[in-house]
């Protein structure tokens, strides 16, 4: 799992990094949008999955958002298509 933190064209380049660093989820947020993110109580993140998966979370507090980005690592791992899981039923 990795994070981005970008100020233009957050989807595309989120995209590029999710591929460069070879994870299986990147959590990107636009850090240029004012009252979200750093210095704030609430963030809007953009989860995004080496499989094609991408969801736009709406503005929510930041445990809200923990609790998005769990809830889909849980996701994830359930349809066994992480590299960990495939290692253990070689």
């Amino acid at each position: 799992m990795g994070f981005a933190a970008e100020t233009n064209d957050v989807r595309a380049n989120a995209a590029a990094k999710l591929q460069a660093k070879g994870v299986d989820l990147l959590v990107a947020n636009d850090v240029s949008v004012k009252g979200i993110g750093f210095d704030a109580e609430d963030n809007q993140v953009t989860l995004l999955d080496r499989w094609g998966g991408v969801a736009d979370l709406p503005k929510m507090n930041k445990l809200e958002v923990a609790d998005a980005i769990l809830d889909r690592v849980v996701g994830l791992r359930a349809t066994d298509r992480s590299p960990a899981s495939n290692r253990a039923t070689r």
